[in-house]
C-alpha cells in the first residue's frame, strides 16, 4: 500500500508539472537565500577572526594617559609617564604574565597622539612616516609578527645593542620597492642599519598598520633617542580570566605612580581579547539574524507549497474517497500528501543549493579589509559554503517542508469517504 500511495505522489506531480516546478523553484529562490546569508555571516565571522588574530588576541597593552580622580596628593589631570621599571613591577607582581615588553615608538602610537617620525632611507628614497618601534625580541610573539623572509630579532640583538631592523612588508616596499631587501643597509636618523628579516604579511589596512612597521631592539633605540620614558607595554598572559589580569596591571601601576586604580584614564589598557569578545557576541547575533531573514523568505516558499497542497487536495477529493473505499487508513493518506510535499520541497532545495554554489562562485568575495589596504583580500568576506551551512540550511527547509504540508495532509487525511466519494 505504501508504494502505491507514493506512485500516486509522483503521478499527480507529473500530471501538473507547471504548477509543480513553479513551486519548485519558489523553493528554490528561498533556500538559495537562505544558504547565501548564512555563507555571508560565516565569511564575516572568519574575516573578524583572522584580523584579530593579525593583531593577537591573548594580549594587553598599557599607554600612559592622564589622572581624572585625585589619589593623595596628586591632583587629578597629572601625566602618568611609563619608565622600563614598569617593565619589572608588572612581570614580578602580575601572575599569569608569560611575556611583556616596553615599547618606544616614533611615527605615532597606539592612542593617536602623533609623534615627530624617524627619518629611515635607503638610496634615494626617504620616508618620515614609517612607524619606527623599539622593544624586547618577546614581542614578535606576543604580536604575532613571523619573519616571511630572513630572521626575526633574538635576545643576542638585543643584548649586545645591534643595528639591525626587521620590518613589514609594506614598509619594505616603500623603501626597497622589487628589490631583495634581506642584507641590505637602511639608514636611519642617519646611523646605518642592516635588514635582516620581513614579517608576514598581516590582514591590517589603514595609515596606522602593523606592515609599515619597522622594528629594532630596545637598546638599539637608546642609540637615536632618550628612552627613559616609553610608549607603552605590550605583554601576553596566560588562562582566560583577561579582565582580572588588566585590573592587577593597573592596580599594580597604580601603586608605582601614585594614581588611583580605579582611575581609568590614568592609563589606557587595550585589552584584545575583550574586544574580541564583543565583536563574537556582534557576529553570532549578525548569523542568527541572517538565518531568521532567510528562513522569513524561505517561508514565503512554504506559503505557496501550503496553497498548492491545499488546491491538490481539493481536486482530488473523489481520489482520496476512492482510496479511503480500497482500504487506505488516514495514516497512509496523511504519508501520501507529506511525502509529495516533501519531494518538492528536497527537490527545490537541491536546485537551490546549486544556484547558492553558482552565486557564491560568481561573486566570490565581498570588499572588507581590502577596501582598507592592500594584499588584504584575505580579511574579506569569502561566501564559501561548508557543511555547517549546509546543514544549518537543511534543518530549516525541513522545518518548512513539514509544517507546509502538514495542513494539507492532516486535511486529505481527515475527508469522510462516503462524502468524498459523491464531490464533483
Amino acid at each position: 500500500m505504501t508504494a502505491d500511495l507514493l506512485r500516486e505522489a509522483y503521478g499527480a506531480m507529473r500530471h501538473n508539472r507547471r504548477r509543480t516546478a513553479l513551486t519548485m523553484l519558489g523553493m528554490a529562490w528561498g533556500i538559495a537565500t537562505v544558504v547565501i546569508l548564512l555563507a555571508f555571516g560565516s565569511g564575516f565571522e572568519r574575516a573578524i577572526n583572522l584580523i584579530f588574530s593579525s593583531w593577537g588576541t591573548d594580549m594587553i597593552m598599557v599607554f600612559p594617559g592622564r589622572t581624572s580622580l585625585q589619589a593623595g596628593g596628586s591632583k587629578a589631570g597629572s601625566e602618568v609617564k611609563l619608565k622600563v621599571a614598569d617593565v619589572d613591577y608588572v612581570r614580578n607582581e602580575v601572575p599569569m604574565i608569560k611575556g611583556i615588553t616596553p615599547m618606544f615608538i616614533k611615527g605615532g602610537d597606539w592612542n593617536n597622539n602623533r609623534q615627530a617620525g624617524a627619518t629611515i632611507q635607503h638610496d634615494t628614497r626617504t620616508f618620515t612616516n614609517l612607524f619606527l618601534i623599539g622593544v624586547y625580541p618577546v614581542y614578535q610573539r606576543i604580536r604575532r609578527f613571523d619573519p616571511a623572509i630572513g630572521r626575526g630579532l633574538s635576545e643576542r640583538d638585543e643584548a649586545t645593542r645591534a643595528r639591525v631592523a626587521v620590518m613589514g612588508d609594506e614598509a619594505k616596499q616603500r623603501l626597497f620597492s622589487g628589490q631583495p631587501a634581506v642584507g641590505q643597509n637602511i639608514r636611519i636618523n642617519g646611523m646605518s642599519f642592516q635588514v635582516i628579516g620581513i614579517y608576514q604579511h598581516k590582514v591590517q589596512g589603514g595609515d596606522d598598520n602593523d606592515n609599515k612597521d619597522v622594528i629594532i631592539p630596545f637598546s638599539t633605540m637608546g642609540d637615536l633617542y632618550d628612552t627613559q620614558y616609553i610608549s607603552g607595554l605590550a605583554m601576553d598572559y596566560e588562562g582566560e580570566d583577561h579582565r582580572q589580569i588588566a585590573r592587577v596591571v593597573r592596580a599594580v601601576l597604580g601603586a608605582h605612580h601614585g594614581f588611583r586604580p580605579d582611575d581609568r584614564r590614568a592609563v589606557f589598557i587595550a585589552d584584545i581579547k575583550e574586544d574580541f569578545d564583543e565583536f563574537k557576541v556582534v557576529t553570532a547575533a549578525l548569523k542568527v539574524l541572517l538565518a531568521f531573514i532567510g528562513a522569513l523568505t524561505l517561508g514565503i516558499g512554504g506559503i505557496g507549497l501550503m496553497n498548492i497542497m491545499l488546491v491538490s487536495v481539493q481536486q482530488r477529493t473523489r481520489e482520496i474517497g476512492v482510496e479511503k473505499a480500497l482500504g487506505a487508513q488516514k495514516r497512509q493518506i496523511l504519508f501520501q500528501f507529506l511525502a509529495e510535499a516533501l519531494a518538492i520541497t528536497f527537490s527545490g532545495g537541491l536546485a537551490g543549493i546549486v544556484i547558492a554554489y553558482l552565486i557564491s562562485w560568481t561573486v566570490g568575495s565581498i570588499t572588507l579589509m581590502s577596501a582598507f589596504g592592500e594584499n588584504s583580500g584575505a580579511g574579506d568576506i569569502h561566501l564559501g559554503i561548508n557543511l555547517s551551512t549546509l546543514a544549518v540550511a537543511t534543518i530549516i527547509l525541513s522545518l518548512v517542508g513539514i509544517i507546509s504540508g502538514m495542513l494539507p495532509a492532516i486535511r486529505a487525511a481527515g475527508l469522510d469517504p462516503i462524502e468524498s466519494l459523491h464531490y464533483e
